[in-house]
């Protein structure tokens, strides 16, 4: 019978749980899990740019016609896209032991400075080259340095973007930078822009929550889990118009618009990695020409050429791992494989007229008129978290 009496009498005075009551086991994905925890995860890396397929040394043709009857631009020297990838020792909380942190970043250069005779290249790849700079003399040996610690990603961006103003470089860029924390399996980036990253990670239909499962197909249809886990924000002031870091060789007069962003603007965010991860960071080369599914696609199709998944059976993976076969080996060389795969598609897609690509279907949604994708440089850094380093000789025992 309910009422306050009854609570009390009843309820109010019980401690832990009733007799002959146990709590439930986990099921054996989570208990793998639990148990590897505590273990330090790696992150492999593989890397893949292609300029605009119209680009030349002299400009970028506005179709096909228009480039020639040449073959398409392989050349990555002429992409306005830039990267970075460092891994630094850099010391704990305490300042007492280092460890590998690993950080990276794509940027995106607006090539429409071209028109004022100015080199959209310049801006973006010194930008990407601070950040990789402003590391590395984070990791130098003296202590006496304000950077010997780690540095959030819109520090560095920020830190970087004054040393480019400083050396008077015009230009802007989209930019996102990220940071692979190893010990606390997390990664934290920073995104200003319409460059971003994706998390793809195998979610097993059977334990996952609703905003998760996959309520389209009948689980014993379904070949893999692996989905969408995050996908970054983009932001910007309308479509086609990203915000951007910028420099036009002076500072603003009291009262003028500022139309350049700065990295306190970013989207900062952290997320929480597990082992077999899979993330993506890109340019929107990749984002405005190949939908989101469509990467996982591919991805799965890594995955099951390299053999770190076989018919989606996660429990299986997991028992590989306990018994300490990562194939972190196999990880590290394929992976660049991962990332070339994606922008060539990429290119298929931007030179295709006949399919609409995700940015066409937004200008439509935008009340423009476009049709098929949209040709672009695309570079892609593709990151594989595993349990092991390739370095291992212990894994390699294992391959």
């Amino acid at each position: 019978r309910g009422g306050k009496k009854s609570y009390l009498r009843d309820i109010s005075e019980r401690v832990g749980l009733s007799s002959n009551t146990s709590m439930a086991e986990p099921p054996p994905y989570l208990q793998a899990h639990l148990a590897l925890e505590q273990s330090p995860l790696f992150a492999n890396v593989g890397i893949s740019e292609l300029p605009h397929p119209f680009k030349t040394d002299e400009g970028v043709g506005a179709d096909r016609r228009d480039h020639g009857a040449g073959d398409l631009s392989s050349d990555a020297n002429l992409s306005e896209d830039a990267y970075f990838v460092s891994t630094v020792k850099l010391p704990d909380e305490k300042g007492i032991l280092t460890r590998d942190v690993t950080y990276l970043g794509v940027a995106d250069g607006v090539g429409s400075w071209r028109e004022y005779g100015v080199d959209p290249r310049l801006f973006s790849h010194k930008l990407m080259e601070e950040c990789s700079n402003i590391l590395q003399e984070a990791s130098a040996t003296e202590t006496s340095g304000k950077f010997r610690r780690m540095i959030a990603p819109a520090e560095i961006l920020s830190q970087a973007y004054e040393r480019v103003k400083a050396e008077n470089i015009i230009g802007s860029t989209t930019a996102c930078v990220a940071l692979f924390d190893q010990i606390r399996h997390q990664l934290h980036f920073s995104n200003l822009g319409d460059s971003g990253l994706i998390v793809l990670r195998h979610i097993d239909s059977d334990v996952a929550g609703a905003l998760k499962r996959d309520k389209t197909k009948p689980r014993a249809e379904r070949t893999s889990d692996l989905r969408v886990a995050f996908v970054s924000q983009q932001q910007l002031h309308s479509f086609n118009h990203p915000y951007q870091l910028g420099w036009t060789g002076r500072e603003l007069d009291e009262g003028e618009t500022r139309s350049f962003k700065s990295a306190a603007d970013s989207c900062t965010t952290s997320i929480h990695l597990r082992r077999g991860d899979i993330i993506i960071l890109a340019t929107d080369g990749l984002f405005d020409n190949v939908d989101v599914d469509d990467i996982c696609t591919m991805a799965l199709e890594w995955e099951n050429k390299c053999g770190f998944i076989r018919a989606g059976d996660i429990v299986a993976r997991e028992k590989r791992w306990a018994m300490g076969n990562s194939l972190t080996g196999i990880s590290a060389e394929t992976l660049p494989d991962l990332a070339a795969t994606l922008t060539e598609q990429a290119r298929e897609n931007s030179l295709n007229p006949a399919v609409d690509s995700p940015f066409a279907m937004l200008a439509k949604e935008n009340d423009i008129m476009w049709s098929g994708g949209m040709p672009d440089d695309c570079t892609v850094i593709c990151l594989h978290v595993v349990g092991r380093s390739p370095d291992d000789v212990m894994d390699k025992d294992q391959q």
